[in-house]
């Protein structure tokens, strides 16, 4: 199995940035596929991004696209969402997911404990 752990969550005010962090261990190669998640109060867990192994295919959910990026580095096993211009709607606990393939709709391999993004003035 692969172990994640996540930083970098806290509040920050709307129109701010935050970069949120997740170190993988184990069996990282057998998940090559890495994602963040989030879920809001009373809200279903939902994607925010998702990267493949080598970086050259990414995906964003349209309520973050062109204000979050996802990046990866496998020499170090980490995994990084830069949040940029964040909303209020962002706020959220937000997870690291490892997994084989690219089919957001599952809740497949294996995540983190999750890190607290809060947006508010």
């Amino acid at each position: 199995q692969v172990r994640l752990v996540e930083s970098g969550g806290g509040l920050v005010q709307p129109g701010g940035s935050l970069r949120l962090s997740c170190v993988a261990s184990g069996r990282t190669l057998m998940y090559p596929v890495m994602a963040w998640f989030r879920q809001a109060p009373g809200k279903e867990r939902e994607f925010v991004a998702g990267i493949d192994f080598s970086g050259g295919m990414i995906n964003y959910s349209d309520s973050v696209k062109g204000r979050f990026t996802i990046s990866r580095d496998n020499h170090r096993n980490l995994l990084n969402l830069q949040m940029n211009d964040l909303k209020a709607a962002d706020t959220a606990a937000y997870y690291c997911n490892a997994r084989t393939t690219m089919n957001w709709e599952t809740n497949a391999g294996s995540w983190g404990q999750g890190t607290l993004v809060t947006v508010s003035s």
